[in-house]
């Protein structure tokens, strides 16, 4: 990491406050003109079809050189943000198949044109030779920091699994930060992907046997991920589930719900979600997995440590009972709430007389009295009883 700058004021390690407002100054200006040295200096950047869009690029400088500033002011803030962008950076460069040697060229412009604005600054506003020389020293490591950054990325690329060079980046942009601000078009455009308005995502387990050259065209594929997935434009249908059951012929995936673009993380998300529910036993389905057909329990099940709370406090008059007894009043009082009421049909549920049902309602209503007046209360009542279900099930 870069080096702290020792000087007089402020927080041990840091350069002074007044020459740190002053470098902040400086910043508004100093991206544009780091971006245009760079255009006008490397051939592949002066192209608008070039390894980034204006605006993804303009992030990155920025974002870099806000880091830098609270480095050397002696901030310990988390630069998770900068970090990205530069691998992305780097990754971009490897899925269009070229080398560093332009990414590298770039990243030596850019603190050159720094370090000239730097010290015509400090020769205006006479900075000690102290504080420039550290200054300096702490200026070009930074660099030599994000260029490192960039070759992760690139390498990440390279060491993967061999799907269309786009898919990673695109997805990745799809996902993340990317499709906001506007660096998707142009990947998109660069690699021949029309960006949809709706897509569905779908999770695949590890290891999952895919044969891409039986998907279509426009899906997007990443089986490197430690959890694989795939985006399916436009949403999930009839051909696209065949063409999925020809693509993956052990038919173990889930397809989450088709949502617009910009929530397609959510879509994933639930995906994953129901992928994990089947196979803890939880969801009964032989595949494909279908969100869309299981949005009750995704939602009963989405959090359990939360349902346990829950259980705790609906079934709060029941702990004290016998084991089986206490299955016995929540699995009728769950038949009967899901019944509505319906003693008979409660019975057909459980297998059971109807006059059984009715003698154990008569119980359990003594019990419940408060919630089942209560249609709020019933209702919660019904939730935390349909999840225990769920789970029994999964247990056995």
């Amino acid at each position: 990491m870069t080096k702290t700058l020792v000087g007089g004021g402020g927080r041990p390690g840091a350069l002074p406050p007044q020459v740190i407002a002053i470098l902040s100054a400086e910043l508004p200006t100093l991206a544009g003109e780091i971006i245009e040295e760079i255009r006008r200096s490397v051939p592949e950047y002066s192209r608008q079809d070039g390894p980034t869009t204006p605006a993804g690029f303009r992030v990155t400088v920025e974002q870099a050189m806000t880091a830098f500033l609270d480095q050397v002011s002696g901030g310990s803030g988390a630069h998770e943000r900068r970090d990205e962008l530069c691998r992305e950076l780097g990754r971009g460069v490897a899925y269009q198949g070229r080398t560093l040697d332009s990414l590298q060229a770039a990243y030596r412009v850019g603190v050159q044109v720094a370090w000239r604005r730097v010290a015509a600054v400090a020769r205006e506003r006479r900075l000690p030779a102290e504080v420039m020389s550290r200054l300096a020293e702490a200026l070009f490591a930074y660099i030599d920091e994000l260029a490192s950054l960039s070759v992760e990325g690139y390498l990440e690329v390279r060491s993967s699994a061999d799907e269309p060079p786009g898919d990673h980046r695109l997805l990745r942009m799809v996902l993340g930060p990317g499709a906001a601000t506007g660096a998707l078009a142009g990947a998109a455009a660069a690699s021949g992907w029309d960006v949809p308005d709706t897509v569905a995502m779908v999770a695949l387990p590890a290891g999952a046997r895919c044969f891409r050259e039986a998907m279509d065209a426009d899906v997007l594929v990443n089986l490197a991920d430690a959890e694989p997935h795939l985006l399916i434009p436009g949403g999930y249908g009839p051909e696209r589930g065949a063409m999925l059951g020809r693509a993956l012929p052990e038919r173990r995936f889930a397809v989450g719900l088709t949502v617009p673009l910009g929530e397609a993380a959510d879509s994933l998300r639930w995906a994953r979600r129901a992928l994990a529910l089947v196979d803890a036993g939880l969801l009964e389905d032989g595949g494909p997995t279908l969100c869309e057909r299981h949005l009750l329990e995704l939602w009963l099940l989405s959090d359990g440590p939360l349902l346990d709370q829950l259980a705790r406090r609906e079934l709060a008059a029941l702990s004290g009972l016998p084991r089986t007894r206490r299955m016995r009043m929540t699995e009728t009082l769950g038949a009967w709430l899901e019944a509505q009421g319906n003693a008979v049909e409660a019975a057909r549920r459980l297998r059971l007389h109807p006059q059984t049902v009715r003698y154990r309602m008569r119980q359990i209503s003594a019990t419940f009295d408060r919630q089942l007046a209560d249609p709020a209360a019933r209702f919660v009542l019904d939730a935390v009883l349909r999840a225990h279900r769920l789970r029994e099930r999964g247990a056995r």
